[in-house]
């Protein structure tokens, strides 16, 4: 598996796993968890999760997939902006690592803008990593414009990430925000990167590329973020078919040809545009 440099050194696998709509009660809770220990198995040992998730639920299931292995995963949750100021950021993140049932999140980010300031969940951070309880801290869907401020707080400039919408449907952070982040050595993480609902698999340039490398649409997408050093993909599964699909992704190699068809099915921005989220 191809590794992503994070600024403070540390190295992560490029395709991780996502864990949105786990612990929702849509598949058991055994299942799911085994699926995250699959992805393990199969080197995507980045595992994303969230507070929102589930309100807790996708922690719960995290901490089933990464107990008695804790030492192979890269756990990374997100805190509501309701709970980010500095005490609040805190408290948050104890209830988490109490979900998750370890005692440090490897890297914790903020899900979203709220109306904390950015400067005060800075400090919250710092203080849950001078505590050892996290050990990076990021954002989550803040553009080009708010990563700039964000480097103007004290410790802004420590974030490690910043996770956003990323796949052929949604690329307009390839115009701003993604080269901010090459200029200033931060990966990208690239959550729903297949699309949601299924439209995106159904497009004819993704399934002809499939065809032609005899792979599936899903696959393409996921290879097609990860052609980028920089991005760190978070697709979803839940079924034991579908983690290896995933997984075999990460040795897709897109041709030039095929980077062209999808570019003329889902033209790269030549303007900047509003940061898209779901």
């Amino acid at each position: 598996m191809r590794q992503v440099r994070l600024p403070d050194g540390t190295e992560v696998a490029a395709l991780g796993q996502g864990t949105w709509h786990m612990g929702e009660g849509r598949r058991p809770r055994a299942e799911e968890a085994d699926a995250l220990r699959l992805g393990l198995d199969l080197g995507m040992t980045v595992i994303d999760t969230a507070e929102m998730y589930g309100e807790g639920g996708a922690e719960e299931v995290v901490g089933d997939a990464v107990a008695g292995r804790r030492a192979g995963a890269f756990v990374v949750s997100k805190v509501y902006p309701h709970n980010a100021s500095r005490r609040g950021v805190v408290a948050a993140c104890d209830r988490s690592l109490a979900r998750l049932r370890i005692e440090r999140i490897d890297l914790y980010l903020l899900h979203w803008r709220g109306r904390v300031p950015l400067g005060e969940t800075v400090a919250g951070f710092a203080d849950l990593h001078a505590a050892g309880k996290i050990g990076a801290w990021g954002v989550s869907n803040l553009d080009a414009d708010e990563l700039e401020e964000l480097r103007g707080v004290p410790g802004g400039a420590g974030c490690a990430t910043d996770q956003v919408l990323y796949n052929p449907e949604a690329r307009g952070i390839e115009f701003g925000l993604l080269p901010w982040c090459v200029r200033h050595a931060m990966p990208v993480m690239a959550y729903s990167p297949v699309g949601q609902g299924g439209a995106l698999l159904q497009a004819p340039a993704l399934q002809a590329v499939a065809r032609r490398q005899g792979a599936t649409p899903a696959q393409v997408a996921i290879a097609w973020a990860l052609r980028h050093p920089g991005v760190i993909a978070i697709p979803k599964a839940t079924d034991a078919a579908h983690v290896r699909d995933n997984a075999a992704a990460a040795a897709l190699q897109l041709t030039a040809g095929d980077l062209a068809a999808i570019d003329a099915a889902f033209p790269p921005p030549r303007r900047k545009q509003g940061l898209q989220m779901l």
